[in-house]
């Protein structure tokens, strides 16, 4: 008896074909610039050796940046915060000719563009939680030197925006918690002596700052670490010994310091007067200038104009700054600026809870048989990701309550890592759910960042 030989469609082989075939691999060299951005723009190589300045080369980082993210055929501008960061780029640009100095609008919409750019190559390119990882430990890597550096020249930064003791508190703080995080996520002894080391240098940092506005930071971050923690033991005995190598290391100075932030003289007549009397001319100008503000930039140009002859200790506060992040953005930005940055510090928060997003990919295919699980170890790390990047965040928002630190690079880098780790996460989710796509996606996972297997 002759069998007849089963015929296989067109499409079928077809189908076959593209679940063989390969994935073209990826060119990383957005991915690359990226981390050259990330060196120069916190590492800050440039003030370490002068020669460097000739050139500008963050902004020829951030130019190529931009380039590389065209060319690559993988922009877009769906993301929320990508089109708030637009609408909020195109009222800077309105402010420029109309604004009191506009040499400062215009440099201030300038550096927030570069940022822009920046923040474009860490949402196209950091597109696996492999990346992710990647680009996390580089950024420990860059601070961890910047805390060495700051604790052998007594809290000062390495200069740029992170020379002041305040502002370099402020990015410490931010590490903190990064650190902190990382810690919970190895699972080797060297991994986590490593991470704890850096958790201690940050934290020594933030103390050889003398920043008190830093030192209330901390406090926060201290919180909110032992609340997103997995392991509320653990963190509370790492808790207790940060707090025993702070009052071991730290000298009497840094306590007299500290202690002097309820004194009178330090909230009448000392700096946290000053701040409060400044603050109230701020608020002055965004009730004169409620919706629009007065232009990015422009608060130290305006501050002479509503001073109406008073002054803080027979001194003018002319062209001095807010000292705040919020009583920079309100009178500078108004309304406007307040809701663009109000919606984008939501929506972060959205994307660094990944648990919350995740189990609507099984919902939307729970009719296919092959689904698969999608909470395995890669969401666990992406998981243990977004404490970190949102725990950064809070470092900054608290800290920032006592400085200006509304244009420094600190929150819009952040907010790239949130919107990079939702989009891997969700892409690695619909991976799972898909055998032809499963078959080309496997990001690299390092022994010191391998989670504990779910019991």
């Amino acid at each position: 008896m002759i069998h007849a030989r089963p015929q296989t469609s067109g499409s079928a082989q077809f189908g076959a074909a593209i679940r063989l075939q390969p994935a073209p691999k990826e060119s990383n060299v957005g991915f690359y610039l990226v981390l050259l951005a990330m060196l120069f723009e916190f590492g800050r190589p440039q003030d370490v050796l002068p020669p460097l300045k000739v050139i500008p080369i963050p902004t020829l980082i951030d130019v190529s940046i931009l380039i590389a993210v065209l060319v690559s055929g993988k922009a877009t501008f769906a993301n929320l915060q990508t089109k708030l960061w637009m609408g909020l780029l195109a009222f800077m640009a309105l402010w420029v000719p109309f604004a009191n100095n506009n040499f400062w609008a215009l440099m201030t919409l300038k550096e927030m563009t570069l940022y822009f750019f920046f923040y474009l190559g860490i949402v196209t390119f950091v597109n696996t939680t492999g990346k992710m990882q990647k680009l996390i430990f580089m950024w420990l890597g860059v601070h961890a030197v910047l805390g060495i550096n700051g604790i052998l020249h007594h809290g000062q930064g390495v200069g740029g925006w992170l020379g002041d003791e305040n502002d370099f508190g402020m990015e410490m703080n931010v590490a903190v918690p990064v650190a902190f995080f990382m810690y919970q996520a190895s699972v080797t002894q060297r991994g986590k002596l490593l991470y704890m080391v850096l958790l201690g240098v940050f934290v020594m940092t933030v103390v050889s700052t003398s920043s008190r506005g830093a030192f209330l930071g901390l406090l926060a971050l201290s919180i909110y670490c032992w609340l997103y923690s997995p392991r509320k033991v653990m963190s509370l005995i790492l808790g207790i010994c940060l707090v025993g190598l702070v009052l071991v290391a730290a000298p009497q100075e840094y306590w007299d310091r500290i202690n002097s932030i309820t004194d009178d003289s330090t909230m009448e007549t000392g700096t946290a007067g000053q701040r409060m009397f400044t603050w109230g001319i701020g608020w002055e100008i965004f009730t004169a200038n409620p919706i629009f503000g007065i232009g990015q930039g422009n608060f130290p140009w305006t501050i002479g104009e509503y001073m109406g002859g008073r002054t803080w200790q027979t001194k003018s506060l002319a062209g001095r700054q807010a000292h705040s992040l919020y009583f920079t953005l309100l009178p500078e930005l108004g309304l406007v600026g307040v809701i663009i940055f109000g919606s984008m510090i939501y929506l972060n928060y959205r994307d660094t809870r990944v648990s919350q997003f995740l189990p609507a990919v099984p919902r939307s295919m729970s009719l296919r048989p092959d689904r698969k699980p999608v909470k395995d170890e890669q969401v666990v790390r992406a998981t243990l990701f977004g404490n970190a990047i949102l725990g950064g965040m809070i470092g900054y928002l608290a800290t920032s309550a006592f400085i200006s630190t509304l244009y420094y690079p600190t929150f819009w880098i952040l907010m790239g890592l949130a919107v990079a780790l939702r989009n891997s996460t969700l892409t690695y989710a619909a991976s799972q759910q898909s055998p032809i796509i499963s078959s080309t996606f496997s990001p690299k996972v390092t022994p010191w960042m391998r989670p504990r297997p779910v019991r």
